[in-house]
């Protein structure tokens, strides 16, 4: 059928809530809805999330953020892993780069995602410069693969040394394996990642195996429930390069979907720092669980070829550049043994809950410290799923875990709380800022997510950020990221090439397949672009050097060619590394690593003026009286306003609180904010 006219939902699902976006191309209409996670079972939100919309009907396109793929890594909870590699190349993911855990120190430890005696060992080489040596003996392979079914392996990664440069041996064991194997969760290393550099292609390898039960089963019975309700548009998934791809895609790549959840906000952000007039943004979200900051420089997100989810578990595939830290509304205060106050990183999440949820937890949190201090509404918890929240339960948790241990106040407990946090999303946000050479004066920083605009007044104060930007809905942000993002696919090809005296005749051939493949993925999608356009990027070095720099090489392919030259790489390349380096090393070679080739459908754009304040927005409207709200160690009397009454142009002074049903805004002394054409919340110093 024909989407291009059909309403489109984004579904970001958290840790805590479940937020949905849909929006109408053809009359422009938009709805919002915030609902309770369910975490184990997140097709109940997901669903909840649906009907709270009003159903499927009319919808042509449902496109998802999941932090599944996240979670079953962190928790450890994917498949048992079966692993056939090379012979003596069993505990590469074990060895990994020969880190540690804590630099200081020899303690800490590491236990890989595949038990030593489910990782085989099968008679095969491969040279580097892809002569076979050894044939793969196939005998050794299937019975390998009967040991590892017999162990109780439930997925299979297959491994073999110098496979980016000659795939055969590996096809032909993957051949026997699947033909044995009784489910389709085998990952074969020159599929998922034919890349040099042994230790980081079986990586990737192996958790994409270790994750493909997990999410094939979670889409599986997404995908049913949608089929019951009787859904009959493209379900797609947020990538973690911040591009989507098909169900089917997603199944068999699931590591491209580590960070599919936190990558969606970052879209969005961005999309919006750009169209208020923002190049520079430091991105923020912070949700029940979890604070995630990002940068955009020149309105371009950072992407970083790997990431590292946890200690020991490397995925290398384009994502965007995502620092986390566990301090979200939901994120636990506790006076450690030393006395000192900690918050984070365990979360109480949505069930049970801040102790103010009454579902069980008696332990405070950062949104308890939130509502003791009058920052949130009681009577108006965002979500909707509760009709108020228990003040008193919350400042007898922190008068009994933070309090007491300390000597403070409930009051002055609840703000320690609090600043501790700030002082953490501080320290993340300088992280990705200061720390690469970037001063926070030239950003804004864009606060989303159900508790991110509740601490934009100490952001703005402690990095000394130009100023914040709260999105029309901060609450369902990441959820519209799914709606604008990009169609993209990327792919890698090691070529391991001189510069000098460059073949460019045959690297263009080369760049026009590897072209030509990534379009087709695009095209296969099946979601309207207008556009696909396609980048190509090469990882190069001097010779002798470890680890290379990315050059972006400035060619398109045009009537079957992309006209690179020995000449114009090299330019790019000496531009590249001089930028990153500050300096060249005149004389040495130059050698072309790796050509990475990104091709990305341009989505018809969505006019963010859409959703700007209708004719009725007054500040007459938008008035909710005043109530007390404990600032800097006194109480003092609040604005209230409902936010999405505020007309365009309004300028509300600090202190105030903003309401709206998917998030709080506080508006923090000596600072005002104004709303923007767009129906952004613009707050600076006064």
């Amino acid at each position: 059928m024909r989407t291009e006219g059909a309403a489109i939902v984004g579904v970001d699902v958290g840790g805590t809530f479940t937020d949905l976006f849909l929006f109408d191309p053809a009359s422009g209409a938009f709805r919002t809805a915030k609902v309770p996670s369910h975490r184990g079972d997140e097709a109940v939100g997901f669903l909840a999330g649906l009907r709270a919309l009003g159903g499927v009907a009319g919808m042509g396109a449902i496109v998802h953020g999941t932090t599944v793929g996240t979670n079953a890594l962190l928790e450890r909870k994917g498949a048992r892993l079966g692993v056939i590699t090379t012979a003596g190349f069993r505990d590469v993911l074990e060895m990994r780069r020969r880190d540690r855990r804590h630099t200081w120190g020899l303690w800490g430890d590491f236990t890989p995602i595949a038990d030593r005696d489910l990782r085989l060992e099968v008679p095969e080489r491969t040279l580097a410069d892809g002569t076979i040596r050894a044939p793969v003996d196939l005998g050794a392979v299937r019975e390998a693969a009967r040991a590892l079914l017999a162990r109780g392996a439930e997925a299979c990664a297959i491994v073999f040394i110098n496979s980016y440069a000659n795939p055969a041996n590996e096809r032909a064991a993957a051949e026997v394996v699947r033909g044995l194997w009784p489910n389709p969760h085998v990952s074969v290393s020159s599929e998922i990642l034919p890349e040099i550099r042994e230790f980081e292609r079986a990586s990737t390898t192996a958790l994409n195996a270790y994750l493909q039960p997990v999410v094939a089963s979670y889409l599986g019975a997404l995908e049913s429930a949608l089929a019951e309700e009787r859904f009959a548009g493209r379900f797609h998934i947020v990538q973690s390069n911040g591009g989507l791809m098909s169900t089917a895609r997603a199944r068999r790549m699931p590591a491209r979907t580590a960070l599919s959840g936190p990558a969606a906000g970052v879209i969005a952000a961005a999309a919006i720092a750009r169209a208020a007039g923002f190049g520079n943004a430091i991105t923020c979200d912070l949700g029940g669980t979890s604070f995630d900051v990002s940068l955009v420089v020149g309105g371009r997100m950072a992407l970083a070829a790997q990431a590292t989810i946890d200690f020991g578990l490397v995925i290398r595939s384009p994502m965007i550049e995502i620092t986390t830290i566990g301090a979200g509304g939901g994120s636990i205060a506790r006076v450690d043994r030393g006395g000192l106050l900690q918050v984070g990183p365990e979360s109480a999440g949505s069930r049970p809950g801040p102790v103010c949820y009454g579902q069980g937890n008696d332990r405070p949190t950062l949104t308890d410290a939130n509502l003791v201090l009058g920052r949130i509404n009681a009577g108006r918890p965002i979500g909707g799923a509760l009709a108020r929240l228990d003040t008193e339960a919350a400042r007898e948790a922190i008068a009994r875990h933070v309090g007491a241990p300390l000597g403070l106040d409930p009051l002055a407990a609840a703000e320690a709380i609090v600043r501790v946090a700030n002082a953490r999303m501080a320290g993340a946000i300088r992280l990705v800022s200061i720390e690469r050479g970037h001063d926070p004066a030239r950003f804004v920083a864009v606060t989303f997510g159900g508790g991110g605009a509740l601490h934009v007044g100490a952001l703005i104060r402690e990095v000394g950020l130009r100023a914040a930007l709260v999105p029309r809905f901060p609450g369902v942000t990441s959820a519209l990221g799914c709606v604008i993002a990009d169609v993209r696919h990327d792919q890698v090809r090691t070529l391991n090439l001189a510069l000098d005296g460059l073949d460019a005749a045959a690297l263009d051939r080369r760049m026009v397949a590897e072209a030509a493949a990534a379009r087709a993925v695009v095209e296969a999608a099946g979601l309207p672009v207008e556009r696909i356009e396609t980048l190509f990027e090469l990882d190069m070095h001097y010779q002798g050097q470890t680890h290379t720099v990315g050059v972006p090489v400035p060619v398109a392919v045009r009537n079957g060619t992309t006209g690179v030259t020995e000449a114009a790489v090299r330019e790019a390349f000496e531009a590249a590394y001089q930028a990153a380096f500050s300096r060249l090393l005149p004389g040495l070679p130059v050698r072309i690593v790796t050509l990475r080739t990104a091709a990305i459908g341009r989505r018809p754009p969505l006019d963010l003026a859409a959703l700007a304040p209708g004719e009725g927005a007054s500040m007459a409207a938008a008035a909710r009286g005043t109530r007390p709200v404990f600032f800097d160690g006194a109480w003092r009397d609040t604005a209230i306003l409902s936010r999405l009454d505020l007309p365009v142009g309004a300028v509300v002074p600090g202190p105030a609180i903003l309401e709206q049903p998917d998030a709080t805004i506080v508006v923090d002394p000596g600072l005002v904010a104004r709303v923007d054409r767009f129906g952004n919340l613009i707050i600076e110093r006064a």
